[in-house]
């Protein structure tokens, strides 16, 4: 492929890091391994997400599996009942070390950065499930070790390796939008309990999980499932999936989506750090938990020949939000699909209209006389509200969850007889694809973590001001808040000895 990404004048000029999309200047220094040769990969989380990053890592050799909990990964477990099974990623990566190409983790967000390091630091290749980490003194660490030990990295941000993503940053960089002056992303997300103010009675351990080690470097507590007072389609109170609601594991409905629907506007406007952050609206408010609903405001100084840009996030949304000079009736975001299949049982199932499947997930390139189709069908079913908007001087445009169905509004500017602008990113062979390429000495990936931890870094500055009140004035060159001390105590976590973090 023609390396015509990097550098096209001074448009694009810090779109992507001086040393390419990679963590290090040539990972052939490492010793090129042939494409048709297969890696040998272990996993760090086999249950759940880390069952499908397994997957998408299938056409290599997977060759070691740990979960803390061995009924959650029991389905991964069986499909490869040779390979050893462990509980303790550490004692994994002392034993099978040698056997390790790379690892995948997959962990709760609290524990990726401990389990990254760790694989690193052996010479490892990482694939590490957004949002990277849960605070960004993990984020810098983490890149800072991407380096070092010069290992390819992929975040799991599929947005970033989809072709919509591309065309938002190309069709933004011709100047068609002119200066973007908004950016507004919206999520439906939280689907699990957030805004909880009681924690329920102690219950016992289930006998498949080894609840310290589930724990990790986070502080001791006992484990309760919520008993018959907590009630969700997600599990228990912790486990297996609403642990993304609390302050110690995860980064709320912002770390679950923003990574995949703010992709577009990060690589479009080269965002790099904002200058402030706010929680400007919060509705359900708990001491360990995350709001049930709220928006953050982040604010941008200008960037190379971009103008400033304040981005605004929406969760714990019902319909996506209305903004000012979008044309009554528009859809933005994600499109709706077809109406529901006449009929019972399976067949009676929702069934979305898919295009052809990109970069290793199903993704959907926006085309004008399909969405003309979809206007002109009755009992449309409307998508769950999550995409983003850019607002421009000249015009808007907007995108969905993962980068897909990207277009100008109204998409009426989208019909045939316009012309896309000429490609300038390299395009991703498909996002699991992508890093394993990586690792045997291909082009570096598109979100390995020199992309991805500065982008989740001002991510999650707005995780941080979902726990405190004002407005967060940032210093990224000293990564600090210059206007308020108790907002600085979230920037670094407080690690359990066992777990600790050094490169």
């Amino acid at each position: 492929m023609k390396r015509r990404f990097f550098f096209y004048g001074p448009l694009l000029a810090g779109a992507v890091p001086a040393a390419g999309f990679g963590s290090a200047a040539s990972l052939r220094t490492l010793g090129y391994k042939s494409p048709n040769e297969k890696l040998n990969v272990a996993a760090i989380g086999s249950g759940g997400k880390g069952h499908s990053d397994i997957m998408g890592c299938a056409t290599e050799n997977i060759v070691a599996l740990c979960d803390v909990d061995e009924k959650r990964a029991e389905r991964a477990f069986k499909m490869y009942e040779k390979a050893p099974k462990y509980k303790d990623y550490r004692k994994m990566l002392d034993e099978q070390g040698r056997n390790i190409d790379a690892v995948i983790v997959a962990t709760p967000d609290h524990m990726h950065a401990s389990a990254s390091i760790a694989a690193m630091e052996r010479g490892k290749h990482v694939y590490c499930q957004k949002p990277l980490t849960r605070t960004v003194w993990e984020a810098r660490m983490m890149m800072e070790a991407a380096s070092k030990y010069k290992v390819a990295t992929q975040m799991g941000n599929q947005g970033y390796s989809n072709e919509g993503t591309r065309q938002t940053a190309e069709i933004v960089w011709s100047g068609e939008l002119g200066q973007v002056k908004e950016v507004h992303a919206w999520t439906d997300r939280p689907w699990w309990p957030q805004g909880t103010t009681e924690v329920p009675a102690e219950t016992p351990v289930p006998a498949s999980l080894e609840w310290d080690l589930w724990l990790g470097q986070a502080e001791k507590r006992p484990f309760t499932d919520g008993g018959m007072d907590f009630k969700s389609p997600y599990g228990g109170f912790y486990l297996p999936f609403n642990w993304r609601g609390f302050y110690d594991f995860g980064c709320g409905a912002l770390g679950d989506m923003a990574c995949h629907i703010l992709g577009a506007p990060n690589l479009a406007l080269k965002l790099g750090a904002p200058s402030s952050v706010e929680c400007i609206k919060k509705e359900g408010v708990s001491k360990f938990q995350f709001p049930r609903q709220s928006v953050t405001k982040f604010e941008f100084p200008a960037r190379g020949n971009m103008g400033p840009v304040t981005v605004y996030w929406y969760d714990g949304m019902k319909a996506s939000p209305k903004i000012e000079g979008v044309p009554e009736g528009e859809w933005l975001g994600d499109l709706p699909n077809r109406p529901r299949p006449q009929g019972q049982g399976q067949q009676a199932r929702p069934q979305p209209m898919r295009e052809p499947a990109f970069n290793g997930m199903i993704g959907r390139v926006f085309n004008y006389e399909t969405f003309k189709q979809l206007r002109e069908t009755p009992d449309i079913r409307q998508a769950s509200p999550n995409g983003s908007l850019f607002v421009g001087e000249k015009g808007m445009l907007t995108t969905g969850t993962y980068g897909e169905t990207t277009r100008l509004i109204p998409a009426e500017k989208m019909m045939p007889e316009y012309r896309m602008p000429e490609p300038l990113l390299l395009r991703s062979p498909g996002h699991y694809r992508d890093w394993i390429r990586a690792c045997k000495g291909g082009e570096p990936s598109c979100s390995n973590f020199s992309v991805a931890a500065p982008f989740v870094e001002w991510m999650l500055l707005g995780v941080i001001a979902l726990r405190v009140e004002g407005k967060l004035e940032y210093d990224a060159a000293k990564m600090r808040f210059t206007n308020n001390n108790e907002a600085n105590q979230y920037l670094k976590p407080r690690i359990r000895k066992g777990f600790e973090i050094k490169v």
